[in-house]
């Protein structure tokens, strides 16, 4: 394929406005022009996007695994399924996910990344690691397995950073012992401390915020809204993610997590600059229906998928999403009706902002890198483009 490409006749989603009947350009796998109408651009191979919308590739920034594999499975073979597969439902880049595991399962995984990104060719640029325990509260576990559940373990955190670069983000419960020691590395060392799992009360989610933890990851879930102890009602992690302005949150978008009156709060009060949608998807996104496995082959949970989410087998709880981002972008506009450009604002530019790759990817601008969709009014994916090469189209 020619270096030089250029996208015509289509709807561009800028950060600023949507422009009909506009041009992207593409060289040497970057942007080099936006531009109305369609002008000379020698030697270049044309895509025609046949006046469906040319939009930014979306950012997953807490994806688990799909297409049958998960990250926890350890090897190359599954980073590279899971990134195919989420390209297919507009995803140019992610930051894949793990839960917790043994030591030597969690640096299987951390080896499988380093491999499975020189190799990645076909899918959604590997861009780092987020690593989504072990510190977590074991009230708040969720469907992460509690034998590997503990406090912040200070002599296993800096051998995994020191070891691992790939290592981007953290999410860990803050009121836990030892636990602001460990954001505050965290911070010192580039990576996103992220509250999660957590029984933090307010005051304890906001200790945290100023100690490095900015993110409340999959808000809503797993965490407290407003409780009582004794007599005494106490504001929760929600109630700090809503009235800390610079603290950002993630939501999963799949339309089953969150309500369509809470998609609209979080809307209403945090805005498309400080929410990212995720998919938090396992290995069932994109396959049929039924039993599945959350985690890695050799300790993963069962869970049973139905009604397009998966739940624990009794039902009594969801444990996880098999969305992909195509739905995610269908929900925010039609349950939560939230307009176009500020949907894909929060699929592109603020997870990116968040994760601090927004200088390379996360909008449709010069000199960024072509993470580039093609999309029609449903938003069913019709080209994926991951730094100018089409790794899927129709």
């Amino acid at each position: 394929m020619s270096s030089r490409i250029k996208i015509v006749n289509g709807k561009v989603i800028t950060p600023e406005a949507i422009l009909e009947q506009a041009s992207v350009l593409v060289s040497d796998g970057k942007i080099i022009g936006i531009e109305q109408g369609n002008r000379e651009f020698p030697e270049a191979m044309e895509i025609d996007a046949k006046g469906q919308y040319i939009s930014p590739g979306f950012i997953d920034i807490h994806v688990h695994g799909g297409g049958g594999s998960d990250f926890m499975d350890g090897t190359p073979e599954a980073f590279l399924t899971v990134a195919e597969t989420h390209a297919r439902f507009g995803t140019t880049a992610m930051f894949p996910t793990t839960l917790t595991a043994e030591p030597e399962d969690l640096e299987a995984t951390l080896n499988s990344f380093e491999k499975a990104k020189e190799q990645n060719k076909k899918g959604a640029s590997l861009l780092g690691i987020h690593l989504e325990g072990p510190y977590f509260a074991m009230s708040q576990r969720g469907a992460q397995d509690p034998r590997f559940i503990r406090n912040p373990d200070e002599k296993e955190y800096k051998e995994l950073i020191a070891n691992y670069k790939s290592i981007k983000r953290w999410s860990a419960a803050p009121e836990l012992p030892g636990a602001m020691e460990f954001g505050k590395y965290l911070t010192e060392n580039n990576i996103l401390a992220a509250i999660a799992h957590t029984d933090a009360i307010y005051e304890e989610a906001e200790e945290a915020f100023h100690n490095g933890y900015t993110l409340a990851t999959h808000f809503y879930s797993a965490m407290l809204g407003v409780t009582r102890r004794n007599t005494y009602r106490y504001a929760g992690v929600v109630e700090a993610g809503y009235l800390i302005d610079d603290m950002d949150v993630e939501i999963i978008a799949d339309g089953s997590h969150l309500p369509a009156p809470l998609l609209k709060l979080i809307y209403k009060i945090k805005g498309p600059k400080r929410t990212a949608l995720i998919t938090d998807s396992m290995r069932a996104a994109a396959m049929p229906e039924g039993n599945s496995l959350l985690g890695g082959y050799k300790n993963g949970v069962e869970v049973l998928v139905e009604e397009g989410v998966a739940k624990m087998p009794d039902r009594s709880s969801f444990a996880g999403s098999v969305s992909t981002f195509d739905r995610l972008v269908r929900t925010m506009l039609n349950m939560a009706e939230v307009p176009m450009l500020e949907t894909i604002e929060m699929a592109s530019l603020t997870p990116a902002r968040i994760m601090k790759v927004d200088a390379q990817k996360g909008s449709l601008e010069v000199g960024k890198d072509a993470d580039i969709l093609i999309f029609d009014e449903e938003i069913n994916i019709k080209m994926t483009m991951v730094e100018g090469r089409v790794v899927y189209s129709l």
